[in-house]
């Protein structure tokens, strides 16, 4: 039985675990394991570091602030406002399609000519510190959501970067100019893209995101985008 086994020898057999079954199941077992797990002498054995892992676990929330609209346009820097300029609306909106999620209410539309926002995320302010950064180098896993309306064309493009301590670009996703064509389905679209292996020096994340309508019509038909996410995962 498990529990008879010297403490030494369920040590070496628990560090022999991948970190997410120790997280996630071993540490759950008992009072003996979770102790176990929690204790220095399996972090020494556990080449995995379970402990970053389990904090990056614990802490894994969306980074971006005011994702779907719900607060206007605050923590939003408009990058560029053409047209009409940015405006929130109630989904599903005029021929449009509902959200996958019930949980999304409203997203952001753009008008006639580029409008274009932006948010930086301090990684140091959100509790991600500099050594984790830069010798764990957690995976940053970035997401979106576009839509047309169903009578127009769109365009649509997402670019985020990675910055370091004097916002130099470390490393760069962008979308090529997604078209969106007229008579389209109006169906949510999710893109996303995860950054590895990046390098040390990390500090910032710059998620940047916007598009036009296709018809120059006066309004909002341009693309219509929601629910966007910045998380850093193990």
């Amino acid at each position: 039985r498990m529990e008879s086994l010297p403490e030494a020898v369920l040590i070496r057999i628990l560090a022999s675990i991948p970190a997410v079954d120790l997280v996630l199941a071993c540490r759950l077992v008992c009072c003996q394991w979770k102790n176990l797990v929690d204790g220095a002498a399996l972090t020494q054995e556990n080449a995995e570091n379970w402990q970053n892992f389990y904090f990056l676990s614990k802490k894994k929330k969306n980074l971006i602030k005011n994702p779907c609209g719900e607060e206007d346009l605050q923590h939003w820097g408009e990058v560029e406002n053409g047209g009409d300029g940015w405006k929130i609306e109630e989904l599903p909106g005029d021929f449009g399609k509902e959200f996958p999620s019930e949980e999304v209410h409203k997203y952001f539309v753009t008008s006639y000519e580029w409008c274009r926002k932006a948010q930086v995320i301090d990684l140091r302010a959100e509790g991600y510190w500099e050594e984790l950064m830069d010798t764990t180098q957690p995976k940053i896993v970035v997401k979106d959501w576009y839509a047309g309306r169903s009578d127009a064309g769109c365009l649509y493009e997402l670019c985020v970067k990675l910055l370091s301590e004097n916002e130099d670009v470390l490393a760069e996703y962008k979308s090529e100019t997604i078209a969106i064509p007229q008579d389209n389905d109006a169906n949510w679209t999710e893109i996303s893209h995860t950054f590895s292996n990046y390098g040390p020096g990390v500090r910032f994340v710059c998620f940047e995101h916007g598009g036009q309508d296709t018809l120059f019509w006066k309004g909002w038909y341009g693309v219509r985008v929601t629910n966007s996410s910045v998380t850093v995962e193990p």
